[in-house]
């Protein structure tokens, strides 16, 4: 049985992926009615209001709350803890130690999905406590696996996962954002522009995933004396590299912040 402490939009989105790969022996603890019966409903399955009753029914927890509600969750739940137990947080910032402190077992994964998983296109990282086996990493791992591509890292790096992968679709989207901001100052309605440059976002998307890489994909379209050479002219002596620098250091530091605070 997978149990979900939080039934907010990451897990509904893992378990639309786990019934896609015919997985239904799913419960979820939810504490608000509305929500309860909402997944009920959708997804056909068991829904309760106490994280304690669901730890007593499941063999996977997976911590699915806000990062400023776990060690509630913590004391709810830390005296049903047992060996049977492998408990997986998608919580950001909250490290594996402070997990083992209040919990007391070594069965710990940190995952950092992102918000693409509600479309199956997730970018999910792993940190696993080293001391487990193959057949308690596999089953986690296919959770994830159900709403798009997982890897796994030591748990250093989770602070730069949680802000390439975690923070990244908020990023390219307000990029695509300005975009479509200029060409509307520019004459198009924001139509138009939306659907030109959305598209040419998910195309771009769509032939880095076939295997092409970005330096070779910008070759393609560069001509000598073209029009992309003359953009990325501006580009390259510009301060873009400068900015977005700026921004992955200040959402990496954030989530450090957020791990000492967690701590």
């Amino acid at each position: 049985m997978i149990g979900f402490i939080g039934g907010g939009n990451m897990a509904e989105a893992l378990i639309r992926g786990l019934i896609k790969e015919g997985k239904r022996n799913i419960i979820v603890s939810e504490p608000v009615d509305e929500r309860r019966r909402y997944l009920e409903k959708c997804y056909g399955i068991k829904t309760i209001s106490s994280n304690k009753d669901l730890v007593k029914q499941a063999e996977i927890i997976v911590l699915a709350v806000k990062p400023q509600n776990i060690k509630d969750v913590f004391e709810q739940i830390k005296d049903e803890i047992s060996d049977k137990h492998t408990v997986v947080s998608i919580a950001a910032g909250i490290p594996l130690n402070l997990i083992k402190n209040y919990l007391k077992t070594d069965k710990l994964i940190r995952a950092m999905p992102n918000i693409a998983a509600i479309v199956s296109e997730s970018m999910t990282v792993l940190a696993i406590c080293e001391c487990l086996e193959m057949k308690v990493i596999a089953p986690v791992r296919d959770i994830f696996m159900s709403v798009g591509k997982v890897i796994t890292l030591p748990e250093d790096y989770m602070n730069l996962v949680t802000a390439l992968s975690g923070s990244g679709p908020g990023f390219f989207c307000y990029i695509l954002e300005q975009l479509i901001d200029i060409a509307t100052e520019m004459g198009f309605t924001a139509d138009i522009a939306s659907e030109l440059l959305i598209q040419t976002f998910i195309g771009t998307a769509k032939l880095l995933d076939s295997g092409l890489t970005p330096d070779k994909i910008r070759q393609k379209v560069t001509s000598p004396g073209g029009t992309t050479e003359a953009g990325l002219k501006v580009l390259s002596e510009g301060t873009l590299k400068d900015i977005l620098s700026k921004a992955i250091n200040n959402a990496t530091n954030r989530a450090k912040e957020l791990s000492i605070q967690g701590d």
